[in-house]
Formats: C-alpha cells, sequence, structure tokens
C-alpha cells in the first residue's frame, strides 16, 4: 500500500525552508522588538479550553474541532487557535503577578476540520502575537503597529488595514436584540445556518458566507454594529484611531466587521490583500480585544489584544507581489574519493572544512567525470579531489565548478582558502 499525506495537510519539503525561514527569523526580530516573548503551548488542550472561550455557537467548536479521549478519558482537542490557550498559559504560570503588559508572540500549527482551500489546510500555521493586561486604546494600536512593522518588514505591501469594533458586551446585547428583531420576520429566507445564529448568536448572521444571507441583509438595510456602540466604545475606538493617524499607519474603518467568537471587545482588525490572485484568501492577517476571555478560562478579569497571522497566506502575498526570498543554501564544497583507499581522508577532509560553509561527501568511488557530474546536480562551488596522490603529498586537487580551474593545495591550509571564497 502506497501512503500520501492525509487530505488537507501537506509536507514541508526542504525547497520551502528558505521562505518559512526568512517569514519566521523576519518576525521574530520585529516582534521581540516590540517586547514580546516567544511562548509554544501543547499542540492539544482541555476540549473546554475551546468550549469555554470560543463559545458554544461558534463553527470552530460545533463544527471545526478535532476533538478525541485519551486512554484516561479526558477529552482533548487539536489547537484550533492561539489566543485561549496562551490566555490559559498566562493564568497558569503567575503573569498575572508580573508588571503588565505580558507580550507573548507564537509560531504554531492549527488545526480545524474545515473544507480544504487555499491558503488554509487542516494543519494550517500561525504567527501570534498578544498584548495581555492592558486595556487602553495605546495598547491596541501597538498591536496593530506591530502587524504594520512585520509586514513592512518582509516587503508584504498591497494590502489594507480593516478597522472596526464590536463593541462592549451591553452594545452587542443590544446589538444582537435588534438583529433578532429585523430578521425574525423574514426567518424562512435564512440558510440553515443562519437560522440557528439567529438563536445563539445573531451577530455571526453578518459573517455568513451564503450569498442569500448577504443579499437579505442588503435589502433589509441592516445597520451596522458600530451605529451601536456605547459612549465608553466609541470614544475607546476614536482614541485608537488618532494614534494610527498620528503613526502615519494608514487605515479604513469598515463598518461590516464582526466577530463570532464570543471573547472579543472592542477593536477588531483585518489585513485585507488586494490581488486579484488572493481572492478568498485575502485576510493575511486580523485579530482584536479579548477582554473577557480571562474569566471564561477561571482567572480575574484581565484585558487583552492580539492578533494571528497565516503563514500559508503570507507565502501567497510574497508570491503575489513577487518578492524575492533568500536562495536555498547551497554546496560550497562536494570532497571526492578517487580510490576506496581514500574515503577515511575523505572524511577527515570534510570534517576539517565544515566550519566555513555546507560541505558534501561523495560515499563511493564513481570516476572524475561522474562526480563532476554529481557536484554539478548539486549546485557545489568547489570539488576536493582525494586520490593516491594527494594521500601521499597531504595535498588536495581543488576543481573550481564555474572556472573549471584546477589546483593543488596542502590540506592545512584549506579552511582559511575557503573562507575567503564563500
Amino acid at each position: 500500500m502506497k501512503f500520501s499525506t492525509i487530505k488537507g495537510t501537506k509536507d514541508r519539503l526542504p525547497s520551502d525552508a528558505p521562505t518559512w525561514r526568512f517569514i519566521l527569523e523576519t518576525a521574530r526580530e520585529v516582534l521581540e522588538r516590540f517586547g514580546a516573548g516567544e511562548i509554544h503551548t501543547p499542540i492539544f488542550e482541555d476540549t473546554g479550553v475551546f468550549h469555554k472561550s470560543v463559545g458554544e455557537s461558534s463553527d470552530i467548536v460545533r463544527k471545526e474541532m478535532y476533538n478525541f479521549s485519551d486512554k484516561g478519558d479526558r477529552t482533548l482537542t487539536l489547537r484550533p487557535e492561539a489566543t485561549a490557550p496562551m490566555v490559559r498559559a498566562y493564568l497558569e504560570h503567575g503573569f498575572s503577578s508580573k508588571p503588565r503588559p505580558t507580550k507573548f508572540w507564537t509560531f504554531e500549527p492549527m488545526f480545524r476540520a474545515e473544507k480544504p482551500q487555499r491558503g488554509r489546510e487542516r494543519q494550517f500555521h500561525q504567527l501570534g502575537l498578544e498584548i495581555i493586561g492592558l486595556s487602553d486604546a495605546f495598547a491596541d494600536a501597538e498591536c496593530i503597529d506591530a502587524g504594520w512593522s512585520m509586514l513592512t518588514a518582509l516587503g508584504v505591501q498591497n494590502y489594507q488595514i480593516h478597522l472596526g469594533s464590536v463593541g462592549d458586551p451591553a452594545d452587542r446585547l443590544e446589538f444582537n436584540a435588534y438583529l433578532r428583531h429585523k430578521l425574525s420576520p423574514v426567518l424562512d429566507r435564512l440558510s440553515e445556518d443562519s437560522k440557528e445564529r439567529l438563536g445563539l448568536n445573531p451577530m455571526r448572521i453578518l459573517d455568513s458566507k451564503s450569498a442569500g444571507d448577504q443579499e437579505l441583509l442588503k435589502e433589509l438595510e441592516v445597520k451596522p454594529m458600530l451605529e451601536f456602540l456605547g459612549d465608553a466604545a466609541k470614544a475607546h475606538f476614536e482614541e485608537l484611531q488618532h494614534h494610527l493617524r498620528e503613526w502615519k499607519i494608514p487605515f479604513v474603518v469598515d463598518p461590516s466587521i464582526v466577530r463570532g467568537l464570543d471573547y472579543y471587545r472592542r477593536t477588531a482588525f483585518e489585513f485585507i490583500h488586494n490581488h486579484e490572485s488572493m481572492r478568498g484568501c485575502a485576510t493575511i492577517l486580523a485579530g482584536g480585544r479579548y477582554d473577557g476571555l480571562a474569566e471564561m478560562l477561571g482567572g480575574q478579569h484581565t484585558p487583552g489584544i492580539g492578533w494571528g497571522c497565516g503563514v500559508e497566506r503570507i507565502i501567497l502575498a510574497l508570491e503575489a507581489e513577487g518578492i524575492p526570498v533568500p536562495e536555498v543554501v547551497k554546496p560550497l564544497v562536494y570532497v571526492v574519493p578517487l580510490e576506496v583507499e581514500a574515503l577515511t581522508a575523505v572524511g577527515n577532509v570534510a570534517r576539517a572544512i565544515r566550519n566555513v560553509g555546507q560541505v558534501l561527501t561523495a560515499y563511493k568511488v564513481k570516476g572524475v567525470g561522474k562526480s563532476l557530474g554529481d557536484a554539478e546536480k548539486f549546485g557545489a562551488k568547489f570539488v576536493v579531489l582525494i586520490g593516491q596522490t594527494e594521500m601521499a603529498n597531504q595535498t588536495v586537487s581543488i576543481r573550481d565548478m564555474q572556472t573549471r580551474e584546477q589546483i593543488s593545495l596542502p590540506i592545512h591550509g584549506l579552511e582559511a582558502w575557503f573562507l575567503e571564497r564563500q
């Protein structure tokens, strides 16, 4: 039987490594300049972490989570999102007693049992930032600035920051009551999912993927959440915009932004890529404020804000904009035995010069022509040839694969010679 990857998963091959490394190292450099510490949580959690935080009415809990029972009959879930586990870690490890805010950044695989789509597999990867312990609009602005700075450092430019607010809990209650009043008379025209949402969490209907639902919302001229903001949420939203304008971070106010997860409060934002090839996966970074989450997880009231950024979508954005990433590191040297007796000497030479770059060795005697052909396929810059004559004289023969010139050098001077030619 020939096995292959499970639908919705992909192998990450050596040729993919430079792009992933470029994104990860750039993110680490930028986010740590903002004072964020790197954190990694287990890939599975007690299922209750997500039931309590994400909410029973969300598609993530109802349809998309990978749940399983272990040998102790505990119900566990593969992590579908990073925020709840990071807040759980914040509470568990006593960060609440340390100076505020706490800033975490992470790079993790996530798992959702949804239909695979371009830029979102069932196992996908996210970069994430959380700023925990502050309710100030300044923290929201800094969080958005960190995402903007990271994408700028990566070279991604063709996107727009969409900014909204989902208000405070009282504002949402008022808005949900308005939606029930507006949509109950046309219940039969809603999709099956939206009929269920009308009772559980009406705001989520605004984010429906059903074309019929969206047409109905437009026909009924349903007001946006922004018109239901209370005085406190409205002042917070205006202060956030002031900071972003002062810092010259471009954005547009988007009344259509909603959040289906129960823990969101006030600020919500999305970085949406504009290239036509990104249609269907244009949201490359999204986040918002979650001031109610710590309490849902058994902690004291602890405000927070953060974002998640899909790495696979960032890769698509880099490709759409034609942004070059560092090339695959090619071997510097290919060391070849010309006789079987030279194999030990090949190993000694390779070990002596590995500090200067990538060094490959031939494991069998193949002849000069075949060995040079192999070196060309590997992309090696130089070939070191070792035979009886070289061993007797404590030298090696070096072939430059570009110029085809060949010289002889003593073994003891090899490292310095290669260092000069990196």
